[in-house]
This record gives structure tokens, C-alpha cells and sequence, in this order.
């Protein structure tokens, strides 16, 4: 299951960055060749890779805190990186209908160079997207310190199960 989750997660960290890659693309060109291509293929690496990566990635984060001792709920590190996670496959998800509609613009040959350039920009958010990542991605591998409340009550009855 480790291994399932550390390929997912890295997968979908770097399909973002091919993604901004092309959404970079997109924002800096005037061709409309480049333009319709990254839009296309924006859609594309959104719908068959990023999308999928992320869903199995909290899935898997959820599975694997669950059935550990860090727990899901016992270690500030594994809380706040359950919140970015699901923080940022919401926001994904719901950028996923602007990223469809504007793919869905570029493929069509009826869609004119000035409707192309006129799309509205994802680059904030995939830039935002590799931070939260990013940061999810330094908790899981330095694992800091510091038990929530819940943590520090189950340990606490854990001591005591083990004393009496």
C-alpha cells in the first residue's frame, strides 16, 4: 500500500509539473497552433493522470494513516497533511470543469485565436497546486513533531493499558 501511495503522490506531483509546463506555454504564446495543442493537452494529462493520481493518493494517505501508529487523527503532520490533501483535490476537481471546457474549445477548429487567447488562466492555480504539494510533500518526509489532543489522550490511555 506504501508503495502504491508514494507512486501516486509522486506521480501527481510530477504530472503537475508537466502541466504547468504547457500552462505556461499557453500563457506566453501567440500561436494559435501551441495554443490549441496545450489546451489539449492540458485536458489531457488533467482527465487521464493528474485527476486519477490525486483521488488514489488520498485514498491511499487514508488507508495508510489509518492502519499505522501514526494514525489519522494522532499527529499534527499526518492531520494537516490529510487537510492539504483533500484542500487541494477540491480545488482540482473543481478547476477540472474550467480545464475540460477550455480543452473542449481548443479541439473545436471553429474556435477562433482571439477566443483562445481570451480562455481564462490556470497558471494560479497549478503554481498554487505544486506548493500545497510541496508542502505535503516535506511534512510526510520529516514527519514533525507534535501529538493533537486526540493523540496525547490516546497515548495516555495507552500507558496506562501497558501499566496496569
Amino acid at each position: 500500500m506504501l508503495a502504491v501511495h508514494l507512486t501516486c503522490s509522486v506521480g501527481w506531483l510530477g504530472a503537475l509539473v508537466a502541466y504547468i509546463v504547457l500552462d505556461l506555454s499557453v500563457d506566453t504564446s501567440r500561436d494559435p497552433q501551441l495554443v490549441r495543442a496545450g489546451w489539449i493537452g492540458i485536458g489531457l494529462v488533467t482527465a487521464s493522470v493528474i485527476v486519477p493520481f490525486a483521488l488514489a493518493s488520498l485514498l491511499t494517505g487514508i488507508a495508510i494513516a489509518g492502519g499505522t501508529k501514526w494514525g489519522l487523527f494522532r499527529h499534527w503532520w499526518v492531520l494537516i497533511s490529510l487537510a492539504l490533501t483533500t484542500f487541494a483535490v477540491a480545488v482540482l476537481l473543481l478547476e477540472t470543469r474550467v480545464i475540460a471546457h477550455n480543452a473542449n474549445l481548443a479541439a473545436d477548429p471553429g474556435t477562433s485565436l482571439s477566443e483562445l487567447l481570451a480562455l481564462p488562466s490556470t497558471l494560479l492555480h497549478s503554481l498554487g497546486g505544486l506548493v500545497v504539494l510541496l508542502v505535503i510533500q516535506v511534512l510526510n518526509v520529516y514527519k514533525p513533531q507534535g501529538l493533537t489532543p486526540y493523540g496525547w489522550r490516546k497515548l495516555q490511555s495507552e500507558r496506562e493499558q501497558r501499566a496496569a
